[in-house]
This record gives structure tokens, C-alpha cells and sequence, in this order.
């Protein structure tokens, strides 16, 4: 099977990677399919499982674990778990893609660190903390406890923003979503 190419978006929530991939996506171009993470948490309001997320009750996903069915995977949060099925990977390059993430930091570079060569890791970095935080309240989609546990993880995520290829400030979404192609452009034709 050949292998296609791999793109990894990572940052703290809310610092707009979801709609950078989304905006990747619609470039045929690129010849781009998203790889769908696991999770063990519950599907938010119109989330479908096999689109956004694969949904799997937390022992299930444990169990796929000790199974080595993951090419990587987090614990997040508390028994919230994330993670991406080797199967998931090996799917969309049969379909003869390449594929691209939407990831948390930590799987992110253990992608990177399992095909070196083959991926390109980009951090996305929000203009601040503070911005972060009212973009967090605006999707109006956690309580402020979650908002708060997101923000204190982001201070340690952003500590990690060297380790990747490279780093996208989104401090303008238009100029950040044209960055972004051309990176990607740029990774996928040489």
C-alpha cells in the first residue's frame, strides 16, 4: 500500500485549528482526508459518531489499548480519553491520500516521531491566553470549569509550540488559513 502524507494540526482548544483543517479540507488540490479520532468522552450536540468523532464507552477504548489498535493516544483529561486508530490511518492512505489531523499536542508529535519524514506538525497558537479564554466562552459549548481546565492546559501546551515544524499565530483567521495551505502545499509537492 503507498503511503501518503501526513499533516498534524495541534494547539489548545479554541485556538481555531478545527477550522484551519476544515478550510484544508476544501482544497482538492491537497488531496486531503481527515482522520476521525477516538474518544472516550460523550458526543457533544451535533457531533455524529464515524464523522467527528469514533465514540467508544471508556472500557472499550481501554481495551483497544492494551490491543495496540491506537497509533497514539492521550489521556486528556480524567478517564477522557483521545486517540488515533491505526486502521483509521491505514484506511485513507488505501484510498490513496494523505491525511490530516486535528490533534491534540502530545499525539501530535508522537505522529511526527513515528513518521519523521513523512509529516508536517503544525502548532497553532491563539494571540493570547485572554483571547483564548473569550473564544472558549463564546462557542458556549462548557461550563466555566471546563473553560478554566482548557485554559490552565493551554499555558502547557503552548510551551510545546517549538517542537513542531512550525507555528501558525492566529491572530487573523484569513491570514492564518492561507499560511496554512501554503505549508501544506508546499510539504505535499516535494
Amino acid at each position: 500500500m503507498k503511503q501518503g502524507k501526513l499533516l498534524v494540526f495541534s494547539a489548545p482548544s479554541g485556538s481555531g485549528k478545527t477550522t484551519i483543517v476544515r478550510h484544508l479540507l476544501k482544497q482538492a488540490d491537497l488531496n486531503l482526508a481527515f482522520s476521525i479520532s477516538a474518544t472516550s468522552r460523550e458526543p457533544r450536540e451535533n457531533e455524529v459518531n464515524g464523522k467527528d468523532y469514533y465514540f467508544f464507552p471508556l472500557e472499550k477504548f481501554k481495551k483497544f489499548i492494551k490491543e495496540d489498535k491506537f497509533l497514539e493516544w492521550e489521556e486528556v483529561y480524567r478517564d477522557n480519553f483521545y486517540g488515533t486508530l491505526k486502521s483509521e490511518v491505514e484506511r485513507l492512505w488505501a484510498e490513496g491520500k494523505n491525511v490530516v489531523f486535528d490533534i491534540d499536542v502530545v499525539g501530535g508529535l508522537d505522529i511526527k516521531r513515528i513518521y519523521p519524514e513523512r509529516t508536517l506538525a503544525v502548532f497553532v497558537e491563539p494571540p493570547s491566553i485572554e483571547e483564548l479564554k473569550i473564544r472558549l466562552k463564546k462557542r458556549k459549548t462548557e461550563t466555566e470549569e471546563r473553560i478554566n481546565m482548557r485554559v490552565a492546559k493551554a499555558s502547557i501546551e503552548m510551551a510545546t509550540a517549538p517542537q513542531f515544524d512550525h507555528i501558525i499565530i492566529n491572530n487573523n483567521l484569513d491570514t492564518a488559513l492561507n499560511e496554512a495551505y501554503q505549508l501544506a502545499k508546499d510539504f505535499l509537492t516535494k
